[in-house]
């Protein structure tokens, strides 16, 4: 009998952890394991009015697993929207896809943040504190440079 024991031990623990590494594999994350999310080139144009302006970033995700952007906030406005940009028509969204492996672009012309009542029009080179908002990822702080209205970042 001991060595039966012995055996049942082994099978039980060989199950145990078996059954943890697929609990813990993914996170729940899509397609098979967790983003990682990152923010790059972002920035407000200088606003031509005193109540509204736009803001552009990038966020990159080299993780397997895809994320939501739903939500932006900031404390120069009241409130930050979410745009997407087809045919020229600019429409209100209420998240932007991150895929798995790859990025989302917010810039001139296509999707983009637009931040409605303004505390004050921002100059240039003066810094924004942004916190981006995710489906499953954590927040992401940023400080995002204002630059001028005819700015054009480099690729």
């Amino acid at each position: 009998m001991p060595g039966l024991r012995k055996a049942a031990a082994a099978v039980l623990a060989l199950g145990l952890s078996a059954a943890l590494a697929a609990c813990s594999g993914d996170g729940g994350g899509k397609g098979g394991s967790d983003p990682k999310l990152s923010v790059t080139g972002a920035y407000v144009s200088q606003p031509p009015m005193t109540d509204m302006a736009a803001g552009y970033l990038t966020v990159r995700n080299a993780g397997g697993g895809a994320d939501e952007l739903t939500s932006v906030t900031t404390p120069l406005a009241s409130e930050v929207t979410l745009h997407t940009t087809k045919d020229t028509r600019m429409k209100q969204v209420s998240s932007l896809d991150v895929p798995a492996n790859d990025r989302v672009e917010l810039s001139t012309g296509g999707d983009h943040l637009m931040l409605t009542n303004l505390s004050h029009r921002p100059k240039v080179g003066e810094k924004v504190s942004f916190t981006l908002h995710f489906a499953t990822s954590a927040p992401i702080e940023i400080k995002v440079p204002v630059e001028p209205t005819t700015y054009r970042p480099k690729d």
